[in-house]
């Protein structure tokens, strides 16, 4: 089966999280220091907060931005859960904008109207949560202007998009956004098997973000309501979490951090050439959002199933019995049965759901072969029968 997606470790990789064993220091280390002061230096932000997974830098991100009871969370529906749950983790509202039909990212002219009518009725969001889709940034200049208009907090969930571009900067220079967040899951650009960090610029966000992330402790007296008992005295300010990463994940990090250009080339590279060899089936394939330059995470094609004999799911699982390892990205948020009990109904969002009816993940890794890729390729010209 060729997958979707998968890590790309080498022998490089295996030293670095050795050392770290051989060492002092399994977690709460050195180590955790220099990844997040990497990640902060190679995106051009001020601050950078390691943490276990991308959905707990989501968390206290939306924690850090003062998200809560009575808030409202916005986002896009074509996401993964987290995107969404985090707002739900806070006590806060979800909701939903509808996606764009050429980029599959959060629409802004839907995101602009949103907003009118929300401040007509007095429920504009404290935080809307802006997706890179598949690798590549939102029309995120526009939501900037947006945001200072309304004044809500732009929390960039870009666990797509490590090493991606945007007006010319990294994602996660924090230019366009409060706060950055990315994912380093195994099928992402880069990995540290389970992992996530936020990135900032605002140092009063970042001083939270480490606090929240290890139970909300402090051990700088400046942060506590009476003097310090000695060196060893630390005080629990506000209710935290253990969201820590270990110095071997960090390790691991950075020594991937050190092949980020390679495999962004790669992945490149792979896109142009379905691109190519792509164009000209029945098949919408990706388009460009301005300013942006993707990462590459996914490549997804939406089927032109008008134009077919043959459904989603029968090309779907034709792939799957041919050895190719496709998935959908994603099941629309506002259809999964916890948020149809909050009220969300098939047809709120169309946009969302017609391109879930036709998605399908190609995949797309940094050690995929042109003859694996011309393999996929081929498998999907055999099943894409026309209907004419």
């Amino acid at each position: 089966m060729i997958p979707y997606g998968r890590q790309s470790l080498d022998q490089a990789d295996i030293d670095a999280v050795v050392a770290v064993l051989q060492s002092d220091w399994l977690t709460q280390g050195p180590t955790i220091e220099r990844f997040e002061a990497a990640m902060a230096e190679r995106c051009e932000a001020g601050f950078g907060i390691a943490v276990s997974n991308a959905t707990a830098a989501l968390h206290i991100a939306c924690l850090a931005a003062g998200l809560g009871e009575g808030d409202a969370l916005w986002t896009s529906p074509n996401t993964f859960l987290a995107s969404a749950n985090c707002g739900r983790y806070c006590g806060a509202d979800v909701d939903f904008v509808d996606i764009d039909p050429l980029t599959w990212n959060l629409d802004v002219n839907a995101l602009e109207h949103k907003l009118r009518a929300a401040e007509r009725i007095g429920k504009l969001p404290k935080v809307l949560v802006a997706v890179a889709f598949s690798g590549q940034s939102c029309d995120m200049r526009a939501i900037a202007e947006l945001a200072r208009t309304y004044g809500f907090i732009v929390i960039e969930d870009a666990s797509h998009a490590v090493g991606a571009r945007y007006a010319g900067r990294p994602v996660g220079c924090g230019e366009f956004a409060d706060m950055t967040v990315f994912s380093f899951h195994p099928v992402k650009i880069i990995t540290t098997g389970e992992g996530g960090l936020v990135l900032t610029n605002r140092p009063e966000l970042a001083e939270r973000l480490r606090r929240l992330r290890s139970h909300g402790m402090t051990r700088d007296p400046a942060q506590m309501d009476e003097p310090s008992h000695g060196p060893w005295y630390y005080q629990q300010v506000e209710l935290g979490f253990n969201y820590r990463i270990t110095d071997m994940q960090a390790a691991l990090g950075l020594s991937q951090l050190g092949k980020l250009d390679g495999f962004l080339a790669r992945r490149r590279e792979l896109a142009a050439r379905y691109q190519q060899l792509l164009a000209d089936l029945r098949l919408d394939l990706p388009t460009a959002q301005a300013d942006a330059e993707s990462a590459w995470h996914l490549y997804v094609v939406r089927l032109q199933t008008q134009r077919l004999a043959v459904s989603h799911r029968e090309v779907f699982e034709g792939l799957r019995a041919a050895g190719v390892g496709v998935n959908v990205h994603y099941i629309p948020v506002h259809l999964q049965p916890y948020y149809r009990d909050l009220g969300f109904i098939a047809g709120d969002f169309p946009e969302a759901e017609a391109y879930y009816a036709q998605a399908i993940s190609l995949p797309l890794f940094p050690a995929m072969t042109h003859e694996q890729q011309d393999f996929v390729i081929g498998q999907l010209k055999t099943l894409l029968v026309t209907s004419d």
